[in-house]
Formats: structure tokens, sequence, C-alpha cells
């Protein structure tokens, strides 16, 4: 068994800042946002927050969509770190409900009253079970990696499965279970033991620095 094999991963998963889509609630989906004001703001106190910290990373693999690479730019700037950037972290397609707000895609499309987790999204889009075989493959990948220190910068809907993942808990029909909750650029952390195939769940929705984030 090499040394590397019996090192813990690090990993943070971070939600990106709050975009032009959240601030009107819009399904984003992978349409391009950028940040808000606030949203750039809540990069920032994070940023300070971690710096004040001595929080240290080794790697920042970030979504390209601009409001995630925003959000990984602002952070990697102020602790001198590279980026990376994977489409494997990029958030659900949703199909034809992207760029629509929440009163569009209620008022223009049928909802069925039962769905399962094979269903599509907005009518071509990721569902819950495309998505969550996506999220396993980007964490798969990441831990092909060496152990090390990483800060992922994603979106809420893909990290809720990469949680689910981890977890074990497959999606369910009708969107019932388990949801873990990521508010603007909150973040969970995680230690991986890859000798046990043990994972310690550390922080979850950590936004201290910004405590309205929505």
């Amino acid at each position: 068994m090499s040394s590397s094999y019996l090192q813990p991963f690090h990993i943070t998963l971070l939600r990106h800042g709050e975009s032009v889509g959240n601030a009107e609630s819009r399904w984003q989906g992978q349409a391009e946002y950028p940040l808000t004001e606030k949203g750039r703001a809540q990069a920032k106190a994070l940023a300070e927050r971690w710096k004040n910290e001595k929080m240290k990373f080794d790697h920042v693999i970030s979504s390209p969509l601009e409001r995630a690479r925003d959000t990984a730019e602002i952070i990697a700037a102020a602790l001198g770190l590279e980026i990376e950037f994977e489409s494997l972290w990029l958030e659900r397609d949703n199909g034809e409900f992207s760029g629509l707000t929440s009163h569009e895609v209620r008022q223009n499309f049928q909802h069925p009253s039962f769905t399962t987790p094979y269903d599509p999204v907005g009518g071509v889009g990721e569902g819950d079970w495309e998505l969550f075989l996506r999220a396993g493959q980007a964490l798969h990948n990441l831990l092909k990696h060496d152990p090390a220190k990483y800060l992922i910068v994603s979106h809420g809907g893909l990290l809720n499965q990469v949680m689910h993942a981890i977890v074990g808990v497959a999606p369910q029909a009708n969107n019932a279970g388990t949801r873990f909750r990521f508010s603007n650029t909150a973040f969970a952390q995680l230690t991986y033991f890859p000798h046990q195939h043990r994972w310690a769940i550390d922080k979850l929705n950590d936004h201290a620095h910004w405590v309205d984030a929505d």
C-alpha cells in the first residue's frame, strides 16, 4: 500500500455567490448569469474570512459557468491560487426551463402529479438520476487525484447530488427525500480516508461570513 493511499483528502464544496439569475428567481441551469454586486461581496467576504483563518488549499477546481468562475477567481486571487476548470462541475442542464422565472415555469409547462428520478427536467434536461450519475463521475474523477486539499466551486443542484453520492442516497421519486442546503457562498467541508473508504462531514452550509446568504 502506497503512503499516499494512507493520506486523507480534504474537500471543500462551495456554491457560487448570488447571481443575477438567483436575484431574479430564474431557473439558471447552464445559462450564463454574472454575479450581482451582493454576490461579489459574498465571495470577497469569504476570501477575507479564509485569509484570516489561514485556510489552505492545494488545488481549486471550478465549474466554467460565469457565476462559479467569478466566485473562484475572487477567492483564488485573494489566496494566491490557480484554478482548473472542469465541465463535470457544471450546474444541471434544465432544458426548456433554462432562463425562465419560477412563475414562467409554473404558467407555461404542465407538471405531472408524479415523477420518477429518470424523468428529464424541462423536457430535455437532466433528471435527478442523470445528474446523480454526473455528480458521482465528478467525485470519482476527483478521487483519482492524489490526496490533497481541494476547493470545488460549483452549483447548488450539482453539489446536492455530490452529497447524495457521498452518503450513498440515490434520488427518489417525486422529489422526495433528503436535500442538502447550499446557500450562496456557503460551503461543506469533508474528509475522505481512502484506505478505510470512510467519509467525515465536518461542516454543512457554512456561511458565517454572510449570515443572510440565500
